[in-house]
């Protein structure tokens, strides 16, 4: 006869782990905002020869990172959090996201998956205070700005959804280079583990800065943009 094993008794999910699953799942890669359509500009970057292989694609997503769109969109992020609960401030900072969009292509990235984040996100995890924002982000939504205002609405954390971001961020921009440049999964996967330690500091440091800190040094990608409006053939919508 066996020793019987007791039942473990459940016990209640923490706050803190209920925020993370609830994290994930709204920046995980299945959520319904579309992100695997666009590229960032990553598909005019192949095409123009300046990501070719693994080294290339690190260098290329370190910039964007470190000195481009990343770094513009958590500090967004972070003051779109602050900003949840003050409807002309958020409102403010969202036509700033829109405007710093500089092309095109760029403008209906950010402002395809901050609609369709903010509607995803007041149907499956609805309260008041992301109705309110809801109200005030009625047009156009900068995906940052969305992603930030949700969190503030729903009390959570700055510092994890700032991380979470980037690390999604990386990841989209990867699992596209997949798709369109001679890079296979592990090499995807390496880059990946090379830029995550750098992504803590760098949502830390959004965290402390300014909107008169935004700025990008990723001409180049700009520049990319705009060709891939006209480029013969592509798969990304960006």
């Amino acid at each position: 006869m066996g020793i019987p094993i007791p039942t473990p008794i459940p016990t209640p999910m923490s706050e803190g782990a209920a925020e993370a699953l609830r994290l994930f799942a709204w920046l995980s890669p299945g959520y319904p905002v579309g992100a695997y359509a666009y590229s960032h500009g990553l598909e005019a970057a192949v095409e123009a020869g300046d990501v070719t292989d693994e080294a290339s694609l690190a260098g290329w997503l370190e910039d964007v990172c470190e000195r481009g769109s990343l770094r513009n969109d958590l500090i967004l992020a972070a003051h779109a959090h602050g900003a949840a609960g003050r409807p002309g401030d958020l409102a403010a900072i969202n036509d700033l996201a829109l405007a710093l969009a500089p092309s095109r292509e760029l403008h209906l990235e950010t402002s395809q998956q901050g609609r369709s984040f903010l509607d995803a996100t007041l149907g499956a995890w609805p309260c008041a205070a992301l109705s309110a924002v809801a109200r005030v982000l009625d047009g156009p939504v900068a995906y940052p700005v969305a992603v930030g205002a949700a969190a503030g609405a729903h009390g959570m954390a700055a510092g994890p959804v700032l991380g979470t971001y980037a690390l999604a961020f990386v990841q989209n921009l990867v699992s596209a280079a997949l798709r369109s440049a001679p890079v296979g999964q592990a090499a995807g996967t390496r880059v990946v583990a090379a830029l995550a330690p750098r992504l803590t500091p760098l949502a830390e440091a959004a965290r402390a800065a300014g909107l008169d800190e935004i700025g990008s040094a990723c001409l180049r990608l700009d520049l990319g943009s705009f060709r891939h409006e006209t480029q013969y053939s592509r798969i990304f919508r960006s």
